[in-house]
């Protein structure tokens, strides 16, 4: 079972180790948690216009100098290529591979993009009284490709992924509130309720991690969500490109106060 109160340094260092492979929610309650894009340098400047023009699903949270596996904000000494539970490999726009570390495929041409992630906020809406379904069902959050564009940039261009919490109809107002005020890690849903007016035939079959119980009286509700680059990357066809692999997230030294306007 995982233990949520040791510190984000100790469960990087599990992950580096080979300890943790599971997804990350619920671990390091209060401190955010990063999705990662890692690209060759030549497209390093269309990403950044392209989650500069998309904050919602692509929160900028750091940025990497060239080659190298070490960040110098968000993240003490953590090692991009070893301290995140999972990553996957895209080339030319096809998932190739997931790997549990990335050390064999780094390149001294890569940038690395740190995206803030809504396991973040998680903490606060449990905080309030809101359950976590995926967390309470021990699974992945569940995550669906939609009908949303994004504003495209350069040589990127798709859809919004999002993810969906199910939320008691007495809850939403405070689940929006909460949320609102953290747009570093995607901010309020973007959409709630009708999975179908943003392009999600059904709930039962999420694009990436697993689906939840939504129980009566309860509303699906969706946020933006850092996948949205691989989303990205596959309608691009990106020639080259790692990132983590959905719910399995890079747990930063950053409180979420932090992360706060």
């Amino acid at each position: 079972m995982k233990n949520s109160l040791i510190s984000p340094a100790s469960v990087r260092l599990q992950i580096r180790e080979g300890k943790l492979k599971e997804p990350t929610s619920g671990l390091c309650p209060g401190y955010a948690q990063a999705n990662l894009v890692v690209l060759p340098q030549k497209y390093a400047y269309d990403f950044l216009l392209f989650a500069q023009r998309n904050p919602k699903p692509c929160p900028l949270l750091e940025v990497s100098d060239t080659g190298s596996r070490f960040l110098k904000k968000i993240a003490y000494n953590a090692d991009i290529a070893t301290d995140i539970p999972k990553y996957r490999v895209y080339e030319n726009g096809k998932l190739t591979g997931e790997y549990l570390d990335i050390v064999p495929f780094w390149r001294d041409d890569l940038v690395s993009f740190l995206i803030g992630c809504s396991f973040s906020f998680e903490s606060e809406l449990t905080g309030a009284g809101i359950e976590m379904r995926h967390n309470t069902e021990h699974c992945n959050v569940p995550m669906y490709l939609t009908n949303i564009p994004c504003v495209p940039a350069g040589s990127f261009h798709g859809n919004m992924v999002v993810s969906m919490r199910p939320i008691p109809y007495e809850q939403v107002v405070k689940a929006v509130t909460v949320t609102s005020a953290i747009p570093r890690v995607h901010g309020a849903p973007v959409h709630i309720g009708c999975p179908e007016a943003i392009g999600i035939g059904s709930l039962d079959q999420p694009d990436f991690g697993d689906a939840v119980t939504v129980k009566e009286g309860e509303v699906p509700a969706f946020w933006a969500c850092g996948v949205t680059p691989q989303a990205a990357v596959m309608a691009s066809g990106t020639e080259f490109c790692i990132t983590h692999a959905p719910g399995h997230m890079l747990i930063t030294d950053m409180k979420n106060i932090c992360l706060k306007e």
